[in-house]
């Protein structure tokens, strides 16, 4: 291919987080467009990542042991060669972010300081004190306005994929009242994930699964959508979205009580605190529901200390007028990662010709059942360059596609702020941290409720937003067994066989609309 082709089509890369950075910035010199639904660096998961990057960096560790922590906290369904590619890759992508202008710490020796998390046996995180999502989207943003092959389009929302004889051409997009459409040798989505969509959440609530919506539209395939992580340790003082306590808190000792001083995880796991976030997230959830409050109490681990080692959480505290030197932080779980996604090839390549998808928005296999923690930064990164290198070397084409009539023409009068927040109330209440049939029955019947009434109404963010939870849903009600992340109330077991779902719309309308049907639903 000649990467400097002036008539051949642009790459179109959906989403300027971490993932889509990499991936512009590694096809250059190709011709790339950027499409960022907000201003570069702004409402961004990978800038909100205050824990770090995992990386085998120390000598006392290795690849080797990286992937077995990984494959722990995936319980049964992590992929060996997914694993085996993204924990390899650590040092070099570490080398590739600093080369991109990011700056970890380093300690007195000059070496980078590793921390270590929740399910990590070694100190493997490299971080840029508690902001390093922050610090390594900057470095990336920063490279890619200094890089001539990369347009950048700020400000634009994707719509729809557009296919000519089954294989993405292009993309239909809106900025403001425009429509635009851009061809495209290869889209690549790297829209993020799906947290927006709980009551309770850790992501920008812009995060509702848009780029799963619109390729779920398109016919595309998605893998093992009912996993979703829950954060342990959100800020629980009515932010929404809530703030985080970074893991590394835990990793330095803080420990969880209930409001009776009782260390809790002691009990349920050998790790306590620092046990797979799932584990956590439940135990914490068990004590609420049992009309206890949970705190994360910092007091001994770091004390004075606080403010200079994690001065993004102790701002958070400060906000809203916590002091976590003298005083216990308070803390409940909230959606924060999406395991599942769009089922990718080991380069990105989706079940849709012409389409990739990088970052949380796809199912590497990577995570298996449950994320384990700063492995998503590294695998955002480790699947951008490989995408790229996939798509260099396609021959050059020149695309025309032309857009359909369109699938909602949503404007300013058709925002749903009450629709939207029964869609997110619906996901917290029926497809949460606990589940049952029941819960998740009721679920789908309102989500597809809410789907077709915002479809006839025009409400496209809410449309998307329910297509994506009818999705995660059916998901849901068809893994009769708790596993990672999925944690059944009904089905508390965990089944013999480790087996991937996999899903299209077409079969989650089918699963909704059979058990609306049914007696319990």
């Amino acid at each position: 291919m000649n990467r400097r082709d002036p008539q051949a089509s642009p790459v179109v890369v959906v989403g300027a987080g971490v993932a889509g950075l990499a991936t512009a910035l590694t096809l250059a010199p190709a011709p790339v467009v950027l499409v960022s639904r907000s201003k570069l660096g702004v409402d961004l998961a990978s800038a909100w990542a205050q824990g770090g990057i995992a990386a085998a960096l120390d000598a006392e560790d290795s690849p080797a042991l990286h992937a077995v922590d990984t494959h722990t906290a995936g319980d049964g369904l992590c992929i060996p060669e997914a694993v085996d590619k993204v924990t390899r890759a650590g040092p070099e992508v570490i080398r590739q972010l600093e080369a991109w202008g990011a700056r970890f710490d380093r300690d007195a020796a000059g070496r980078i300081a590793l921390g270590r998390e929740g399910g990590h046996g070694r100190h493997r995180i490299a971080h840029v004190r508690d902001a390093t999502g922050a610090a390594v989207t900057d470095a990336l943003v920063t490279a890619a306005r200094a890089t001539s092959s990369i347009t950048i389009l700020e400000g634009v929302e994707a719509e729809d994929l557009l296919l000519d004889e089954g294989r993405v051409v292009g993309l239909a997009a809106r900025r403001g009242a425009e429509r635009l459409v851009l061809a495209a040798r290869a889209v690549v989505l790297a829209t993020g994930g799906i947290g927006g969509l709980y009551a309770r959440t850790s992501n920008p609530l812009g995060a509702r699964g848009d780029g799963l919506a619109l390729a779920a539209r398109a016919g595309a395939r998605l893998m093992d959508l009912e996993f979703v992580q829950f954060h342990p340790t959100a800020i629980d003082v009515g932010r929404d979205p809530m703030p985080l306590a970074t893991e590394a808190l835990r990793g330095e000792g803080a420990v969880l009580i209930n409001d009776a001083g009782e260390r809790f995880m002691l009990g349920q796991h050998a790790l306590a605190e620092l046990a797979p976030r799932d584990i956590v997230a439940r135990g914490i959830w068990r004590e609420r529901a049992a009309g206890r409050r949970v705190f994360l109490d910092a007091r001994a681990a770091l004390g004075p200390a606080f403010p200079e080692r994690f001065p993004t959480v102790f701002a958070a505290c400060q906000q809203s007028g916590i002091d976590p030197r003298v005083a216990p932080i308070p803390v409940a779980p909230a959606a924060h990662y999406h395991m599942g996604g769009l089922e990718t090839a080991d380069d990105g390549a989706t079940s849709l010709a012409g389409l990739w998808a990088v970052g949380e928005c796809a199912c590497t296999g990577l995570h298996g059942a449950n994320r384990l923690a700063s492995n998503s930064l590294l695998e955002a990164v480790v699947y951008g360059v490989a995408a790229a290198n996939t798509i260099a070397g396609l021959p050059a084409s020149v695309a025309r596609p032309h857009a359909p009539p369109g699938f909602l023409r949503e404007t300013a009068a058709a925002k749903a702020p009450d629709a939207m927040a029964a869609l997110r109330q619906c996901m917290e209440a029926g497809v949460g941290v606990l589940r049952r049939r029941e819960s998740l029955a009721a679920a789908l019947a309102t989500l597809l409720r809410l789907r077709r009434e915002a479809e006839a109404a025009g409400q496209r963010a809410v449309a998307n937003g329910a297509t994506v939870g009818l999705m995660i849903a059916a998901s849901a009600i068809g893994r009769e067994e708790s596993r990672g992340a999925h944690c059944r109330e009904d089905f508390p077991a965990r089944a013999a066989d480790a087996r991937h779902s996999t899903m299209t719309l077409a079969q989650a309308e089918a699963v909704a609309t059979a058990v609306a049907g049914s007696p319990i639903g």
